[in-house]
């Protein structure tokens, strides 16, 4: 075995350990703060099927579900862009997911549409809203053909999008609420039903992307070498985007604009053991899931009983991140 090929094994284990014990950490962290016999104490009593069942363990597993989909379409979008510092809301799926969560918060508080609320949700309309941002990059870039068309495309909506939201929230203020929770992030209204969608998304995502590897492996090279060795760049770069838009749709969907673990993800895996895409897709999907489900143990115990959005503390801990890396390659 080589010592690249160890490198990769020792970090998948050590990814899946950590994985192990902050699922068992998110079990025991609540109002009080995290305390391994407070956990014990509470599965003796009658209150822990409902606190544990119900509340703790599909949040706990929901947040490590959501950071693994948002480390894969991190990879996904790191390797179709052929950029480290590419992130899985380049596209306009977040602006996209805001829009619609804004026009559904602010339809429901005029009244205009009785019902729909409910109906719908503000998990479907995030969905939607983030698929339908991305098929409009598609059609602004005229489909997959050129990368660089794409991503200023994805650029171009992302702020028109957004602007949209603005614009939404200064006419509709009852929205406003709302939009700011979905735009912190937030894993604690997870549940059994939200953790069924993300798993199935995952199992489903993950090999098909794998599947895709080697061509992510031959963009890396450039497009004229992929495309000498005859691979059709432009349906594959086309089913690479729907893969990259179906994860992070399903992660935007369900805990909001959780920034920097797609970027994040990545990023360290390629630090701490290179290697081609296919065990960059899986490591990065395990670093996603540990590092979203630590933000969250993190967000649930530093200011208990009150909670921090999530999408705060990775924001906060991916902005120092990027800084230690600046500072780095200057030192370099």
């Amino acid at each position: 075995m080589t010592a690249g090929a160890a490198a990769r094994r020792r970090l998948q284990a050590g990814l899946a350990l950590a994985s192990a014990l902050l699922l068992a950490a998110g079990l025991a962290a609540g109002g009080e703060g995290w305390s391994p016999q407070a956990l014990f104490q509470l599965l003796g009593s009658p209150d822990a099927a409902l606190i544990v069942g119900q509340i703790r363990a599909p949040r706990t597993l929901g947040a490590w579900l959501t950071g693994a989909l948002l480390g894969l379409a991190g990879a996904l979008a790191q390797g179709l862009f052929r950029n480290p510092l590419a992130d899985p809301f380049l596209l306009g799926s977040a602006s996209g997911a805001s829009l619609a969560v804004v026009s559904l918060l602010a339809a429901g508080s005029l009244g205009g549409m009785p019902g729909l609320l409910p109906q719908i949700g503000l998990v479907g309309a995030a969905f939607a809203g983030a698929l339908a941002g991305v098929l409009l990059t598609l059609l602004l870039a005229r489909g997959a053909q050129h990368t660089l068309r794409l991503l200023l495309a994805g650029v171009v909506v992302g702020v028109v999008l957004s602007a949209l939201s603005d614009l939404l929230t200064i006419a509709v203020p009852e929205a406003l609420r709302g939009r700011q929770a979905f735009m912190l992030g937030s894993t604690s209204t997870l549940g059994w039903e939200g953790c069924a969608m993300l798993a199935l998304g995952l199992v489903l995502l993950l090999p098909l992307a794998q599947k895709l590897s080697r061509v992510l492996d031959a963009l890396v090279l450039g497009e004229d070498s992929a495309r000498s060795l005859g691979l059709p760049l432009p349906a594959l770069r086309l089913a690479l985007v729907v893969l990259l838009a179906a994860a992070t749709g399903l992660a935007v969907a369900q805990a909001g604009l959780v920034a920097f673990v797609g970027l994040a993800a990545p990023h360290l895996v390629r630090r701490l053991a290179p290697g081609l895409h296919g065990h960059l897709l899986a490591a990065s999907a395990l670093a996603g899931g540990v590092l979203l489900l630590a933000a969250d143990v993190v967000a649930r115990t530093l200011t208990a009983p009150q909670e921090l959005p999530v999408g705060l503390l990775t924001a906060v801990f991916g902005g120092a991140y990027l800084l230690w890396l600046l500072n780095r390659q200057r030192e370099l």
